[in-house]
Formats: structure tokens, C-alpha cells, sequence
């Protein structure tokens, strides 16, 4: 095990959009981050360095969370931050879902954080500090029957009650559990999509960038009295409903 002074992320999904940019922006403040997503060892990217460690590796399968934990604990001897961001989106009109949808949405985008964060905190629990930041999204619990995705929403709402429900359990622990969601960002998820459509959802007219994702989770790491919080970047989108 080597020991850093450096602070130590994992982040999911990392290698595109979001993740990506979340890697980068921690890479750049010196951290160390062990990033994984299915086949992140190809991403053009990201290298591996001694700073970063690539994990590639299915996000729904308990191994991968196992092999990613080892990977930053051997390598960096503790984990101060946990980010899980990897999630798909299918849009459909609830009855056009597929058996194989369901379980492919529900596999990726609950059971990673379910498998990953659980296996973050027992070394959370012996360094007696630490912080999970789950990515959610603002259709979760402010839907849109312009967009109908039923299986995003009944995915993507259970993290800011997790978030909420951990945040209690862990807090003799100082481990600290807050979650983001972000309207519609300018990631490859939306490359094919009308962005001027998408804005109008957005009070503010736009859609989000993804350093606009990127500052709020920064934001939550620094602020070390802030759990349990659910941070809504979504354009206004949410306000007055």
C-alpha cells in the first residue's frame, strides 16, 4: 500500500461526458483518481499515470466496485471521494419499454452505486472521513410529459433518498453523502438531440455545461458541513414546481 498526502477519488462512467470532466478537473487539483467505466482503458483521454489508475469493468457488477476499491487502495492507500456518476438514459413512453430495458437501466444505474459505495466504506470507516456524491438528474423528481423516461425517473429518484438515508447511518463516521442533479447537459449523451428544444425545459435558456456539473461537485467536497443535500443544476427547471 502507498500511503499519499494526496486526497483520493473514484469516479464512475468516467470516461465521456460528465465522469470525464469530473477526472480532469480533480486531476488538475491534485488528486489522485482511479476511473472506471466498461472500456475507459481504451479512452483517448485519459492515460494511465501515476496519478490515475484506469479499472475497466461492467458499472452493475459487485466485482468491478471490488476491483476499483483495491485498485485505489492499493495504489493510493485511502479513498477521500466517491463519485457515481455512471448511468444511461432511454427516453420512451412508459409502455414502449423493453424487459431488457428495464433490467439494463435499473442493473446500471442503481445497482453500480448500490455495489460501489458499499464497498467504499469500510475504508471511509477507518480513515473516519469521506464523501459520496451521487448523479442524479432533475426529471427525477420533477418529470416532464413533454419527455416521457419513466425508467430514469424510477432509477435516478432513489439517490437523493439514499443520499439522505446514508448521510444519517454514517455521520458518527464523518462520511458525508450529498447528491447532484443536473438538467440536460451538453455531453455525447445529447450530441444528436435539438439543444435549442432542450434549453426551453431550462427558466435560464440554456442548457447546462458540464464544468457546471463539475463546480457543484467541488462545491459539495469543500463544503464539509454539507450531507444528505440533493443540488439541483438544472437551469431552474425546478423552480415553482
Amino acid at each position: 500500500m502507498n500511503t499519499t498526502e494526496q486526497p483520493v477519488a473514484i469516479v464512475t462512467g468516467a470516461s465521456s461526458g460528465i465522469g470525464l470532466g469530473i477526472t480532469q478537473a480533480l486531476l488538475d487539483r491534485g488528486w489522485n483518481v482511479v476511473g472506471t467505466s466498461r472500456t475507459i482503458s481504451k479512452s483517448r483521454e485519459l492515460k494511465p499515470s501515476p496519478e490515475l489508475i484506469l479499472v475497466d469493468g461492467e458499472a452493475s457488477k459487485k466485482q468491478t466496485a471490488t476491483e476499483v476499491v483495491d485498485a485505489a487502495v492499493t495504489h493510493f492507500g485511502r479513498i477521500d471521494l466517491l463519485v457515481n456518476n455512471a448511468g444511461i438514459f432511454i427516453p420512451k413512453r412508459f409502455t414502449e419499454y423493453t424487459e431488457e430495458d428495464f433490467h439494463l437501466v435499473m442493473n446500471t444505474n442503481v445497482a453500480s452505486y448500490f455495489y460501489m459505495t458499499q464497498q467504499v466504506i469500510p475504508t471511509m470507516k477507518k480513515q473516519h472521513s469521506g464523501h459520496v456524491v451521487n448523479i442524479s438528474a432533475a426529471l427525477a423528481d420533477q418529470p416532464s410529459g413533454a419527455a416521457p423516461a419513466l425508467v430514469a425517473v424510477l432509477s435516478k429518484s432513489t439517490m437523493p433518498a439514499v443520499s439522505k438515508a446514508l448521510a444519517l447511518e454514517y455521520a458518527a463516521d464523518n462520511i458525508r453523502f450529498n447528491t447532484v442533479s443536473p438538467g440536460a447537459v451538453n455531453t455525447p449523451m445529447h450530441a444528436n438531440e435539438d439543444h435549442s428544444a432542450l434549453a426551453r425545459f431550462h427558466p435560464l435558456g440554456r442548457i447546462a455545461e458540464i464544468s457546471d456539473i463539475v463546480d457543484a461537485v467541488l462545491y459539495l467536497q469543500n463544503a464539509t458541513f454539507v450531507t444528505g443535500e440533493n443540488i439541483r443544476v438544472d437551469g431552474g427547471f425546478h423552480a415553482g414546481r
